[in-house]
Parts: structure tokens; C-alpha cells; sequence
């Protein structure tokens, strides 16, 4: 990436259509991309390019959605595709923050603005992290894997912190978040699953119920299923 590329563009216009290449920059020559990042310039570019990736991210659950792949039904696809631009956004902020005092504690001196640039265009991986996620458990450990990657560079080009520190550091966030990411996937399924066992079990008695009757029914399994899953 030279100089000029290195700048941010002026118009929105030109930064999103500057998101893709900027995208492949971050993918496949990530030491390259955070070594040369301009580190202020205004939180539009980052932000641009964030909600343009969650706009890729959220049109991709849509039609995973479509096909059943994934998590996502088509409802929860098409729900994804409205509001996942919008999360994005206003994560980017928080997430930002919490990476500034991440880095702060690992001995960065760089601004908040910084932290959100280097958080923001790590966002590139977005679309292909939601693919993976059609892989049960090893595509969201995947995902994790390269974001720490990414963090790390980040850590290294941009805020001068030692490999070995930065590697520590984010290796044992990948280590809880995968920890997390598991068990978090695995009671998922284990819901949906449960749900839809016994949706078949009792649908001749559910197309017989009113609305307000199968709400009824619905709430008692759903309680039911939350005292079990607590007793183990």
C-alpha cells in the first residue's frame, strides 16, 4: 500500500467504493496494511468502512438464511440484513473503547481513535468469519483465530508493542472467548434441537390450540427446559 493509498478518502462515495480493495489489503497483507495505517485522519473513513462490511455480513446471513445453512432461519437472515449494519456501527464504539483499555494496559500510548481504526478495519474479515460459521464449532474458533491474528499485527505495527507480549496477551482473550463461543454454540443447538423435538411431538395438539393456548404451551416447555438445563 503506498502513501496515497495510505490516505483516506474524501467523499463517502470514494470510501466505499475504496472498501473492497481496502478489505483485500487487510486479508491478505495485514502486517503491511497496520504498518502503513494512518493512525488519525476522523472516525468517518473506519466507521464507513465497518458499516459497509456489516452490510456484506448481514446480506450473506440473509441468504444463508435462505438456504438453512448457518444458524439463521430466513427470518432471523433477513433481520440480520437490516440490523446488522446498525450493530456494527454502534459496536465499533464500544468495542473501540475496550480495546483502547486493552491496549493502554499493555503498554500502548496511542489515542482512542487509534483503537478504533485498528479495531474497525479488522471488520474486513467479517463476510468470510459468517461463512465459516456454517462449520458447527471449529468455523467460530476459526473466525476467533484470524481476529486475534489481526489484533496482534495491530498490536505490534501500529501501537509498538513486543510480539511476544501482544501474543500472550490476545492468545489467552482467543483462549475465554473460544471457551465461550462453544458453550454457547452447544446450548444453542441443544434449544433449537429440544424445540423442534418437541414441536413435532405435540403439532397435532398445537394446530389445535389457539394462539393464546399454544403461547401457554410454549412458556411451560421453555420453563421446563430452563429448570432442567439447571439442575445439570
Amino acid at each position: 500500500m503506498d502513501n496515497t493509498q495510505a490516505q483516506d478518502p474524501q467523499g463517502i462515495g470514494e470510501q466505499i467504493k475504496a472498501t473492497p480493495a481496502t478489505a483485500l489489503e487487510v486479508i491478505t497483507n495485514p502486517t503491511g496494511f497496520f504498518r502503513q495505517m494512518p493512525k488519525t485522519g476522523g472516525f468517518l473513513p473506519p466507521l464507513i468502512f465497518m458499516i459497509v462490511m456489516g452490510a456484506i455480513g448481514g446480506l450473506l446471513q440473509a441468504i444463508l438464511g435462505l438456504f438453512g445453512l448457518g444458524s439463521a432461519d430466513v427470518i432471523s437472515g433477513l433481520i440480520a440484513l437490516i440490523l446488522m449494519p446498525i450493530m456494527v456501527a454502534i459496536f465499533s464504539f464500544v468495542g473501540a473503547a475496550i480495546l483502547f483499555v486493552f491496549w493502554k494496559i499493555l503498554g500502548s500510548t496511542e489515542s482512542y481513535e487509534t483503537a478504533f481504526r485498528c479495531g474497525a478495519y479488522t471488520a474486513a474479515i467479517m463476510p468470510i468469519t459468517i461463512l465459516l460459521n456454517i462449520i458447527p464449532y471449529l468455523g467460530g474458533i476459526l473466525g476467533l483465530a484470524w481476529m486475534t491474528f489481526l489484533l496482534v499485527q495491530a498490536s505490534i505495527e501500529v501501537h509498538g508493542l513486543a510480539a511476544k507480549k501482544a501474543w500472550i496477551a490476545f492468545g489467552i482473550l482467543f483462549a475465554l472467548l473460544a471457551i465461550s463461543s462453544i458453550t454457547t454454540e452447544i446450548a444453542t443447538r441443544k434449544i433449537s434441537r429440544s424445540m423442534a423435538e418437541w414441536q413435532q411431538t405435540n403439532q397435532a395438539q398445537i394446530d389445535e390450540m389457539s394462539p393464546e393456548e399454544a403461547g401457554k404451551a410454549m412458556g411451560k416447555f421453555l420453563k421446563a427446559f430452563e429448570e432442567a438445563a439447571e439442575k445439570e
